[in-house]
């Protein structure tokens, strides 16, 4: 039977590697276009956004066309940021879910 010892260092091991990995993804800043690239996003692995470029041209189309075409490249940079996310803590806990990541 393994030692409580043991176990809890390997918790410890694991936590680290976490938080290492977590410092990369905030690091690692994605680069996202939609709207046929009249709108550019950056957001970070860990899903904090960190730019919205807008094509000038393109905020001379319909409101509501515009409107759609952000919100649809919100989504998409948020949901490539999280499987980024995702990507690197299964690998670090062997695919289990960690509550509270993401």
């Amino acid at each position: 039977m393994v030692g409580v010892g043991k176990l809890l260092k390997q918790a410890q091991k694991m936590q680290q590697k976490m938080e290492d990995a977590q410092a990369s993804l905030s690091e690692e800043i994605l680069d996202i276009s939609g709207g046929g690239g009249a709108v550019s996003i950056k957001i970070s692995g860990m899903g904090e956004f960190k730019g919205l470029k807008l094509d000038p041209d393109f905020l001379k189309e319909d409101p509501e066309f515009v409107s759609e075409a952000i919100l649809q490249a919100i989504v998409d940079a948020s949901e490539q940021a999280k499987k980024k996310n995702d990507d690197a803590m299964s690998g670090l806990t062997g695919g289990m879910q960690m509550p509270g990541l993401f």
